[in-house]
Order: structure tokens, then C-alpha cells, then sequence
């Protein structure tokens, strides 16, 4: 049954999204909301991958002497896999929480109602405009984030095999390609989508009062990354299939 209330949710989004008329004005609010709101944790994360997985792959590499390959490691590191997950998972904790406990709090106290009741579509202004920022916000996190981990990595691999930035530049870019760039952006995309479809879902159609905000709210932080996950394991073979071609 619940898989039919899923279907439905999802489908009537694909529906009232490209009918007008079009809250750009709560779009906007919820893309400030889910960008720049995140961006000191996002930084803060980020920066922090980069020097703790650096620091933990070099010993791997001394063994077999291979520590100039680091910056190469890194990189295919951080942007095939760790920057978008790293992203995903951050903001599923802040934002899809943030979005259960909101929308579920105007649930039961009949504010959604209270919308339909004074002619405003509640799902094209609360689930429609959320949606749409995660998904359009998680991808720019995600390039930020990739941006600010291998900064985090050039500062810990500077300190301790005085590499300079040109050579540490040029061993990254070396490293990765267009592809890997392109499905690591593609990947947030439905990342994005997801965190803000399960959010919005779970405070949508949250109740029993302030228990069920409370459960609205827990949901989503776990479903999202139960599923970010998932599509991470799908993404990872369709890639590798892609890049066997």
C-alpha cells in the first residue's frame, strides 16, 4: 500500500512541476536554505575528508614506495566517490530531517489544510519548491565539496612531501577524467532528488501529533541514506560498465 502512496507522490511531482504557476520566490528561499546554510558544515566536512583519508592512504603507499602516486589517489578518490556520498549524506542528515520535522509540524497542526482550504497547492509550494532545490543544490555542494577535500588533501601532502601546487594540480588532473566528473554530478542529481523526495514524503503524510513529527522527521534522515547507498551501488556498476566500453 505504502509503495502506491510512493508511486503516486513521486508521479504528481513529475506532474505539477512544469504546470504554472511556479513559487521561484520559495524555490529560491529553499535553495539559500539547502546551499549556503550547509556550506560551513559542507566545509568543514570536506576539508577534513581530504586530510584524514590522505593521511590514512600514505602508510599503504610507503610500503611499496609509492607515495608520489598520492595526489592521484586522492583524486580519484574524492571525486569518483567521496565528495558526492560525503555531500549526500551531510545533507540528508541536515536537510531531510529539517524538511520531515517542518512539513510534518504543518501536518498535524492542519496547516496544509488550511492551504488547500484558501486555494493555494500545498504540494506545488512545500514538496515542488524542496524538491527542486535539493536537487538542483547537491550537485553545487558536491563540486564545492571536491573543491574543498583536495585542498584539505594539497595541505596535508605540501606539509609532509613539500609538493608544490602545480605539481599537485597536474598529478589530479591526470588522474581523473570528464567522466568521472560528469557521474559524480549526475550522481547528486538524484541524490538530491531523493533526499528531498523522501524528506517532504515523510513530513507530507506524517501523523498521531508531535510523535509523528518526531518519526517523520527520523525517517527520512535513515530512508535517505539507506537509499543514497543503493544508488551509489547502481551508479558505481553502470559507471564501470560505461568506463569498460
Amino acid at each position: 500500500m505504502e509503495m502506491n502512496d510512493v508511486f503516486r507522490f513521486i508521479v504528481r511531482f513529475f506532474r505539477e512541476v512544469f504546470v504554472p504557476p511556479y513559487e521561484f520566490k520559495e524555490i529560491v528561499k529553499q535553495c539559500y536554505e539547502v546551499g549556503v546554510q550547509s556550506l560551513p558544515l559542507i566545509s568543514l566536512t570536506g576539508f577534513i575528508t581530504g586530510i584524514v583519508f590522505t593521511n590514512q592512504s600514505r602508510p599503504s603507499l610507503s610500503e611499496f614506495g609509492a607515495v608520489s602516486w598520492l595526489p592521484a589517489l586522492i583524486a580519484i578518490a574524492i571525486v569518483r566517490a567521496l565528495a558526492p556520498l560525503v555531500t549526500a549524506l551531510i545533507a540528508a542528515g541536515r536537510v531531510g530531517s529539517n524538511m520531515g520535522a517542518e512539513l510534518g509540524s504543518m501536518k498535524v497542526t492542519e496547516q496544509i489544510d488550511a492551504m488547500e482550504v484558501s486555494a493555494t497547492n500545498p504540494y506545488k509550494f512545500l514538496v515542488v519548491s524542496r524538491v527542486l532545490a535539493t536537487t538542483f543544490m547537491i550537485p553545487t555542494l558536491t563540486l564545492y565539496t571536491m573543491f574543498v577535500a583536495l585542498m584539505g588533501a594539497f595541505i596535508n601532502v605540501n606539509t609532509n612531501e613539500q609538493t608544490s601546487f602545480v605539481s599537485y594540480i597536474e598529478q589530479v588532473f591526470s588522474a581523473i577524467t570528464f567522466l568521472d566528473v560528469f557521474a559524480s554530478v549526475i550522481k547528486a542529481f538524484v541524490f538530491g532528488f531523493t533526499i528531498g523526495m523522501v524528506g517532504c514524503y515523510k513530513g507530507y503524510n506524517s501523523s498521531k501529533g508531535t510523535e509523528g513529527v518526531g518519526k517523520a522527521a527520523n525517517a527520512s534522515v535513515v530512508t535517505s541514506m539507506f537509499l543514497v547507498f543503493i544508488e551509489e551501488l547502481l551508479s558505481l556498476q553502470i559507471v564501470n560498465a560505461i568506463r569498460s566500453m
